[in-house]
């Protein structure tokens, strides 16, 4: 294989990188006060254990999981439960929320701490997870501990760590490599532990020169885990992309990476992971990029969980003037808001702000040109014209015998379409029509 790993086809936007690459990661301030929906997470909803008057502190179960793939939520600040409510979140969903009034003492309840992390059991390192509420934080937000649980039947031998970072603009895994390899290096240690797994991977785009120097001296030494460089490419972060690029194993249609062997995990993941056997703490907080031409001061901010958006953004100098779009999480992938009373999440990656010369117009878009462009880019060799004509249409069905499942809405075809077709939002359409 190339010392260049990468995967077929694909898509290679402008990254806008530079706005916040060279942007250290700095504490964002208290907030005064959180909103914390109970699902952050793929699964089921948790179920809040706290009443409106109770006095909470920061790191405090205030919803507990409801299954297996479910996830506990902790409060991120001390203070007192305000409302038990539905508010709005960046997915345009109204979601029952716990609000925190803020006390502005930040007390917290006490973490237990492992010193010899590495000799815990593979159910204690899963359990410490899953009670730390640890889930995917590169978007998906699909809960750690069921992850790190494989069946039987479907042995895990290589875990590979997405610092791809694929998505334009966005750099908060890039800054943890650089500022914080060596937990990232740990985290995936705890994570091979839990598995069982003696083959570790790291892939980075080839754009973050700084984050592969400082991993692989961070690895240097360790002979079972492997720093890989990419090809700049869209999406090349992609877990089945990530997985074909480094080990050439493909997943098969309507499978898992489970299914060839390999566990993909996002840097923040790891890192969450090793603040939670080492040291006891769960999720409050995450590494989010705000950035684009609309904000003043585009930034690497660590913040808490249920701050509100627009409490962010003015941390980073507000909006300017002329900004004309807000979006949670990259342009590809990403969700548009209406609203910036909107918290950040587990998942919340980065918050994006357009202005008129970035933004891409929302057109009238019009009938397939059969110019097969969307063909051409999709990563998983699909027919998205097809796709997205069967939803138009409301052939649902059809959809789903020619693949609807195995597209993960990246995206690509849309970036292509000279018709602007939004495909990805007929896709969606479909997939809420009929099941897997």
């Amino acid at each position: 294989m190339a010392d260049i790993a990468t995967f077929e086809r694909g898509i290679h936007p402008r990254y806008h990188k530079e706005l916040a690459s060279g942007k250290p990661i700095t504490q964002a301030s208290l907030p005064q006060r959180i909103v914390v929906p109970v699902s952050q997470h793929i699964g089921a909803p948790a179920k809040p254990e706290v009443n409106i008057g109770d006095e909470v502190k920061k790191g405090q179960v205030i919803g507990s999981a409801t299954g297996f793939v479910s996830s506990p939520i902790h409060s991120s600040i001390s203070g007192k439960v305000i409302a038990i409510a539905d508010f709005p979140t960046s997915a345009g969903k109204m979601v029952q929320s716990i609000v925190i009034e803020g006390d502005g003492k930040d007390e917290a309840v006490e973490f237990k701490e492992n010193p010899d992390y590495m000799s815990l059991s593979s159910d204690e390192i899963r359990n410490i997870i899953k009670d730390a509420g640890i889930v995917g934080m590169g978007g998906a937000a699909f809960p750690t501990n069921v992850k790190l649980s494989p069946p039987k039947e479907k042995p895990v031998d290589t875990v590979i760590i997405n610092g791809a970072e694929c998505e334009p603009y966005l750099t908060a895994d890039h800054r943890l490599m650089v500022e914080r390899s060596k937990e990232v290096i740990e985290g995936l240690k705890i994570i091979m532990k839990s598995l069982g797994v003696k083959e570790g991977h790291i892939g980075i785009e080839e754009n973050k020169p700084d984050a592969i120097e400082a991993m692989r001296f961070a690895v240097s030494g360790g002979s079972n885990i492997k720093v890989w460089p990419l090809e700049i490419k869209y999406p090349q972060g992609a877990e089945k992309m990530l997985i074909k690029a480094i080990k050439d194993r493909e997943v098969p249609c309507k499978g898992l990476p489970m299914d060839v062997g390999v566990v993909v995990q996002n840097v923040g993941t790891a890192v969450a992971v090793y603040e939670a056997v080492r040291f006891g703490k769960p999720l409050i907080e995450r590494v989010v990029t705000v950035t684009g031409k609309g904000v003043n001061e585009p930034k690497n901010m660590m913040v808490r969980i249920g701050t509100l958006m627009s409490e962010v953004i003015e941390q980073c100098g507000g909006l300017v003037e002329g900004a004309v779009k807000v979006i949670s999480g990259g342009p590809m992938m990403g969700f548009a808001q209406w609203t910036l009373d909107v918290p950040v999440v587990k998942g919340t990656s980065g918050i994006l702000v357009l202005t008129e010369d970035e933004y891409v117009a929302s057109d009238d878009y019009s009938a397939c040109i059969r110019c097969g462009s969307c063909i051409d880019v999709c990563p998983m060799g699909l027919n998205p014209s097809i796709l997205s004509i069967y939803a138009e249409k409301g052939f649902f069905e059809d959809a789903k015998e020619n693949g609807l499942f195995d597209c993960f809405e990246c995206g690509s075809c849309a970036f292509v379409c000279p018709a602007k077709r939004p495909m990805v939002q007929f896709i969606r359409l479909a997939k809420s029509q009929v099941k897997p």
